[in-house]
């Protein structure tokens, strides 16, 4: 039996150590975003900065670690094997959610995974435990104070980063504009300055060395009562200190902003690691921690009747354990690709300027930022005008200044950001709360950006659909959690070791296809130029207007020989009957459509930067060339969705006859579409006008098939075909417009390349 937990344990560890890697993955993007979003410096200074703060967040981190013995469960009530089926469903959830959220595409969070996947597991068990034994209750076996503790502190502190990330952002940016260093007398901003980085480096300072270290194990109890009693002091002569020190830094011409970014880097990888460690390593160690109680303690004792009394007391890790754990982070830092590719999300919805905007319009978003307008216009007209001009004057954006024109926002919301996500995650830490890093930093990104005035008109709707998105991604994380980690923890304990040792083996899988199914996206990511983001990049509106050319060319020519491809798939699908086909048709012509509204927006964004006479000039051809892919895809599903539902219904099939008179018509359409993509991708149109010529002709053969269906179907005495026909007349009248859309993407992309 003990042979049994003993491979439960060795399985945990190995899980543990992926977790490292793949949570660090994720989640670097947390505390490596600002420093490269504002190119503070080269990403290999920025990681040994951040390697440091995570080796010593990881060192000190022990406290967090009951969260996972006792944060949640009452373990002195479960046995052995009770807490060791918890411990195991929560690795094997967690895998299985973070495999189906990644592969969907949606934002989640590793802290809400792990404290609702502990919630769902030891409810499960503590449920079946009541029900066989009455002398239990929920509050026996539930530390409910504890658990909705956490829950509460995870959740509010949305609201709270928020909050404090736009307040805090409003003021320094009143403060010093885009441009700190332009603007004032040299004393002025001396002053400034140096209070700002004096006032970082103090709060810093308070909550990670005088609280985090304070508070450490690994210093004596006279230096630990020396800070309690001495706290107001330290921090004073920090504060005086530190602003006397970075007044000297700008005196020498030392960026302090930047300082304090690398510094809060720092900070916010310590905070990080302290604070998120326990949900990659701490089920592990705390089932490690069980195993080597019950072989030690048993003696003779079953599993189902040894009682975890042991995990009550708090967590004594080995500190090799803790800095095993924190090398095994900056390996992952170092070298995954993931990791590497740190601007995502946060950045993109935080950046300074217009942009891709990764997520549409919704109807949510724009009721907010319609009401939003309003309130913030009433809310200004309640200052005098010379207040509300001063106040626009502190937020001139063209005055900004960034490091390089990679840089996604400036140092100063840099070093905010920073600041105040390492202040308030090393609140949480501070008192064994296991804040989600991940909601922390994104959501004052948020606060920042918007105070910033980072969300314009243009691009709010969609940044506050991309907001909303992420929030509720993270509040679908607790649910499934929750639920999937009850739904296998049941299944454990009644399919007992067959069961456990199925899950081990779907989980084993589960990273096999998660790792194989990354790299090939990253590989076919590789292959294709980001035309749009080197657009985007570029100042000389001339070479934009070049880019763009290229880019709508490309667009153009893929639609066109994606459009063919469809096309020949539908009709192959009706002949054959084949429903599978027009299903995976009906969700790529869906996913197409939503990629050409964003390629749509990339487009005229780069058409805003071009001169603006080619602009004003080629804008009717653009937006026909653009209206064209997009009828492509609505054509296209106009013809599928009669076709598939006929199929699906197993409805008659399509008469031998009807695909022998459509065949020829079929093969000049496609020589048709051949010729049109074949000219768009080339931009040589020496054929233009025979295409359009021969595309007229090829609609006047339709409306003749056509005409001679519709006097067909009237001819017939009986309507037991009435369907199929009705089906096969809209294939006929679909490819006319088919090709009339045809005929528009050509002569657009003809008429918006010409030089």
């Amino acid at each position: 039996m003990e042979t049994i937990y003993l491979c439960i344990v060795i399985f945990l560890l190995c899980l543990a150590v992926f977790d490292l890697f793949v949570g660090v993955s994720n989640d670097a993007v947390n505390f490596l975003q600002s420093a490269i979003g504002a190119r503070v410096a080269k990403f290999r200074t920025v990681l040994i900065i951040a390697s440091a703060g995570v080796v010593l967040g990881a060192v000190l981190s022990s406290g967090m670690m009951d969260v996972a013995r006792h944060g949640i469960m009452t373990p002195k009530y479960f046995s052995f094997h009770e807490v060791m089926t918890i411990f195991l469903a929560v690795m094997v959830t967690d895998v299985i959610v973070l495999d189906v959220f990644n592969s969907l595409g949606m934002p989640t969070s590793t802290t809400v995974s792990l404290v609702f996947e502990l919630l769902g597991g030891t409810c499960l068990i503590a449920m079946l435990k009541v029900i066989s034994d009455h002398g239990f209750t929920y509050g026996m076996l539930l530390n409910s104070d504890k658990a909705l503790q956490v829950i509460i502190a995870i959740f509010v502190s949305v609201a709270i980063s928020f909050v404090f990330g736009l307040l805090i952002m409003w003021i320094s940016r009143v403060v010093f504009t885009f441009n700190p260093f332009g603007k004032g007398s040299k004393a002025g901003q001396l002053v400034k300055v140096s209070l700002f980085g004096g006032i970082a480096f103090t709060a810093l300072a308070y909550f990670i060395f005088m609280k985090g270290l304070g508070k450490s194990p690994y210093i004596s109890d006279a230096a630990r009562d020396y800070i309690d009693a001495n706290t107001k002091l330290l921090l004073l002569y920090t504060f005086i200190g530190s602003t006397i020190l970075m007044g000297v830094f700008h005196l020498i011409k030392i960026n302090v902003f930047k300082f304090s970014v690398l510094m809060g880097t720092f900070a916010l990888a310590m905070a990080f690691a302290g604070n998120d460690l326990v949900n990659f390593i701490g089920v592990p160690l705390a089932g490690l921690s069980s195993y080597q109680d019950f072989t030690a303690n048993a003696h003779g004792a079953g599993a189902d009747s040894f009682l975890m009394t042991s995990l009550m007391e708090s967590a004594k890790t080995p500190p090799f354990y803790l800095m095993a754990a924190g090398v095994i982070m900056i390996i992952a830092m170092a070298t995954s690709k993931k990791a590497q590719n740190v601007i995502k999300t946060s950045v993109d919805l935080a950046r300074q300027d217009e942009g891709d905007e990764m997520f549409g319009s919704s109807k949510a978003a724009r009721g907010i930022v319609r009401w939003t307008q309003y309130f913030v216009e009433w809310f200004a007209h309640l200052f005098p005008v010379s207040v509300r001009q001063w106040v626009n004057s502190r937020f001139n954006s063209n005055e900004v200044v960034l490091e390089d024109d990679k840089a996604a926002f400036d140092v100063v919301r840099a070093a905010v950001n920073l600041v105040i996500s390492a202040m308030l995650i090393t609140i949480g830490t501070n008192l064994g709360l296991p804040l989600s890093t991940t909601y922390v930093t994104f959501m004052v990104a948020m606060g920042s950006s918007l105070a910033d005035r980072a969300w314009s008109r243009e691009s709010a709707v969609f940044r506050v659909t991309g907001v909303l998105s992420v929030i509720g991604g993270w509040f679908i994380t607790a649910g499934v959690a929750f639920i999937t980690c009850a739904l296998v923890a049941l299944c454990m304990w009644f399919g007992g070791v067959v069961i456990q040792a199925a899950f081990m083996v779907l989980v084993v899988y589960l990273l096999y296809r998660s790792n194989k199914k990354y790299k090939a996206n990253k590989e076919k990511e590789k292959e294709e130029e980001d035309s749009f983001r080197l657009m985007m990049r570029t100042r000389d509106p001339e070479l934009v207007w070049d880019m763009l050319k290229k880019h709508v060319r490309n667009t153009q020519s893929k639609v066109c020989a994606y459009s063919m491809e469809q096309f020949n798939d539908i009709v192959d699908a009706f002949a054959n009957q084949s429903v599978r086909t027009l299903r995976h048709s009906d969700k790529g012509l869906r996913k197409e459509l939503e990629l050409l509204k964003k390629i749509r927006r990339q487009e005229m964004l780069g058409l805003k930067k071009s001169p603006l006479e080619m602009a004003i000039d080629r804008n009717t051809w653009f937006h026909v060339g653009a209206n064209s892919d997009q009828q492509f895809m609505y054509t296209l599903r106009r013809m599928l969705n009669p076709i598939k539902e006929h199929v699906d219904n197993n409805f008659n099939p399509l008469p031998e006859e009807y695909v022998k008179e459509f065949e020829p018509i079929r093969r000049k359409i496609n020589d048709l579409m051949k010729m049109t993509c074949e000219q768009i991708e080339t931009d040589r149109y020496d054929q233009y006008r025979d295409v359009l010529a021969e595309a007229d002709a090829c609609k006047d053969e339709l409306s003749v098939i056509r005409n001679t269906h519709i006097n067909r179907m009237q001819e017939k005495k009986n309507n037991k075909d009435l369907q199929v026909d009705m089906v096969y007349l809209n294939l006929l009248q679909e490819s006319q417009q088919f090709l009339s859309v045809m005929r528009h993407q050509l002569r657009s992309a003809k008429k918006f390349m010409e030089a």
